[in-house]
């Protein structure tokens, strides 16, 4: 379908998940040089926004950016799912890692420094090379043999301290690097301790500049393990209330609660929260190699967006300038009226406010411009884009539809995501429905006693109670009555329509399980069969 697939990062022969992702990465990097970038080039989108995509940017694998305050635990997160040391480590509860880390795959360990890295055309990190010798020497990989990493690779950033001193002193503008990384990643991850709440003026500039990347944000309040159930509750509503102010989207952001290291928990009163949330938040993890091209496809779809308004932008400006005396003052005009072009082009060309970029920042940056240089507006760029948007990225959509239902599904493996997958400390093990999987009496029989004096004052006949006596009980729970019709499907294992004195425990039990809050199963698994009916419920199969 498209001349171009990769075999470098995201490009990984596994098959399945791995050949959609060659094939879609290629087409999308066969759009963007043919359709796309003839439209960045032509109006300096480059100078004002984001480096042109290189091969290396469609073909790496998904990234993970770790962004907090000092001693929050990032590094610290790191080691957790890699289960292993990595080279450049450094843990403290002081500020201790200085530098942006990325942590990838690599057949032997060893540390590869940013100066390096950016003449690397495999590695996605060429363009950081504008930051400067002072970040390049603040930029580093670390390399080392870990399956998590086969299939994601880790960003991991400097802490971030307060005060106006911290900001001045790294040398290069710590924000625009981590816009570049946000613009690049498949997740963001900040980190709060559970102990240090308060957003200092660094960090929410920090977290301002993922305008526009909501989507990949989450949060993670770790070391909570730390306080007690009710200090936790507070901490969490002052950190929600926090991040309101700094975050301005109406949806509220996904925070995992938990104590993010191989250690013992301080406070055990919350270990099913703890277990309940790192198994949500691995989900998560695991989910973004099978996720990577539809994410890269949405962060092209979001480029072409702010690339067709920044063409119409500095075409309003060419068109408005005059042709030989006045230009200086045209020019000063024209910024200041900056917010009232952005109106009229959204009028004139329909397009949302949301896709225009900042206006302050959009002023400063065409104070060194010489607007007389800028290209007027050339329609059949636009409508390359245009077509590209409206058909070549649907179809490609459709491919990955198609592909992601025949294939096997592609997740993270390796290092802590292993331990919470099988066995006795899998998350949910032998709770619930699942109580009693691995015992030879049958679970429900250590309550049954209690279960037959309710049984036999429903006026069994022959052995059996009809379904109008056995609803009479089974309403006292308060469970809705499409929770108890799946008790009585569940229950009824002859299908009959009455229930013994073994299949009404089997109820009461499945109704014990719903109101300590698990999911019913969706067919009831070999272990909670009375043993009465297994033969014949095994036949039945």
């Amino acid at each position: 379908m498209f001349s171009w697939l990769g075999k470098q990062g995201g490009g990984r022969e596994r098959g399945g998940g791995a050949d959609v992702v060659q094939t879609v990465t290629g087409g999308l990097r066969d759009l963007y040089l043919r359709k796309l970038l003839p439209l960045e080039e032509h109006y300096r989108f480059h100078e004002f926004h984001s480096p042109a995509l290189e091969e290396a940017d469609f073909e790496n694998k998904p990234m993970v950016l770790l962004v907090g305050q000092y001693s929050t635990g990032k590094t610290t997160f790191i080691r957790y799912l890699l289960e292993q040391d990595f080279p450049g480590m450094r843990i403290g509860p002081e500020p201790t890692t200085d530098s942006f880390i990325a942590v990838m795959y690599g057949e032997t360990e060893g540390n590869v420094p940013g100066n390096a890295l950016v003449v690397d055309p495999k590695k996605p990190f060429r363009k950081l090379g504008r930051f400067g010798n002072a970040f390049l020497n603040r930029f580093m990989c670390s390399q080392l043999p870990n399956e998590v990493l086969k299939s994601i690779s880790i960003i991991d950033s400097p802490g971030i301290l307060s005060g106006e001193k911290q900001r001045i002193s790294r040398g290069y503008d710590f924000c625009q690097v981590l816009q570049w990384f946000a613009e690049r990643v498949d997740r963001i991850i900040l980190l709060f301790d559970a102990h240090k709440l308060d957003i200092s003026d660094e960090f929410s500039e920090a977290i301002k500049s993922f305008r526009g990347q909501d989507d990949k944000i989450r949060v993670v309040l770790n070391k909570a393990d730390q306080v007690d159930t009710q200090q936790l509750m507070r901490v969490y509503g002052a950190l929600m209330w926090s991040l309101g102010k700094v975050i301005d989207t109406p949806e509220v952001l996904r925070v995992y609660i938990g104590s993010f290291w191989a250690h013992p928990l301080r406070n055990t009163d919350n270990r099913r929260l703890f277990e309940a949330e790192a198994q949500d938040l691995f989900k998560d993890i695991q989910s973004l190699p099978q996720k990577a091209a539809v994410r890269k496809l949405n962060d092209l779809i979001k480029r072409a967006r702010l690339a067709k308004v920044h063409a119409y932008i500095i075409s309003y400006l060419k068109k408005e300038m005059p042709s030989v005396f006045g230009k200086e003052n045209k020019k000063k005009e024209l910024i200041n009226k900056l917010p009232e072009i952005y109106i009229q082009l959204q009028r004139e060309y329909h397009i949302s406010a949301g896709d225009f970029p900042e206006v302050k920042k959009m002023q400063e940056l065409l104070e060194n411009c010489d607007f007389t240089k800028f290209h007027s507006l050339k329609p059949k760029l636009i409508e390359a884009v245009d077509n590209m948007l409206a058909n070549k990225i649907a179809s490609l959509m459709n491919l990955i539809s198609q592909e992601e239902s025949n294939m096997p599904t592609e997740m993270v493996h390796g290092g802590a995501f292993d331990g919470t997958m099988a066995g006795p400390f899998g998350h949910g093990y032998g709770e619930g429905a699942k109580e009693g999987a691995d015992e030879e009496e049958w679970v429900v029989a250590k309550d049954k006693p209690a279960y037959d004096e309710i049984f036999y004052t429903l006026s069994p006949i022959n052995g059996k109670i009809s379904g109008i006596s056995a609803k009479k009980e089974m309403v006292t729970s308060k469970l809705p009555n499409s929770v108890l019709g799946k008790i009585w499907k569940l229950a009824d294992c002859d299908g009959d329509g009455m229930l013994d004195d073994e299949e009404f425990a089997l109820a009461k039990h499945l109704i014990k399980i719903k109101l300590d809050g698990y999911e019913l199963p969706g067919t009831l698994p070999s272990h909670l069969v009375p043993p009465s009916h297994r033969k014949p419920f095994q036949t039945a199969e």
